[in-house]
Parts: structure tokens; sequence; C-alpha cells
């Protein structure tokens, strides 16, 4: 796994969790009854958006490292997803024909 691929990964991963984590313990100005004028009663009153970013990143931080570990391990590979057999046949241990 490339610089960039862990990268990409831990941006999935952490923009996965962000939207799971946004919605929880968000209180709206229908719940608390103080709708503003001109808004929707399901507008978010109190998010604690900087806290849940926070926990994001701890979450998405330990899943990354596992995922990270199991790719690099190579306990999963490409070829263990490949459920339609496109890439054809695996390459012999120490074949060096193309």
């Amino acid at each position: 796994m490339s610089v960039m691929s862990a990268i990409v990964l831990f941006a999935v991963i952490w923009f996965m969790m962000f939207l799971i984590i946004i919605p929880i313990r968000l209180q709206t100005q229908g719940d608390l009854g103080e709708i503003v004028p001109g808004t929707h009663a399901g507008s978010p009153e109190v998010h604690n958006l900087k806290k849940k970013a926070w926990i994001t990143t701890g979450i998405s931080f330990v899943l990354w490292v596992i995922i990270a570990g199991i790719i690099l391990s190579g306990w999963i590979s490409v070829r263990d997803l490949d459920y339609f057999n496109r890439m054809g046949p695996a390459p012999e241990f120490g074949d060096t024909s193309g």
C-alpha cells in the first residue's frame, strides 16, 4: 500500500464514520421547542461538531490501523474479492513469464 492509498483509505473511513456519528445525540430546534422563523424544525440547535470530529478521528484511526494491517499482511487480497474470476489464475510462485 502506497502512502497515497493509505491517506485515501483513512479519508474514506473518516467520512463514513463522520456521517454515522453526526446524528448521534443531535438536538434539533423542534426538540427544544425554539424554532427560528424561516427554518425547519429539524434544523440542529446543538450539534457539537468539534467533539464529534475528534471522536470520529479516534475511531477512524483505530479502524484504519486494523484495515491497513489486514491489507499489508496479505491476509485478504484483491484476488480474494474477485468472485467472477476476471483476473485470471494467479501466477505460480517463481513463475517469470509475463
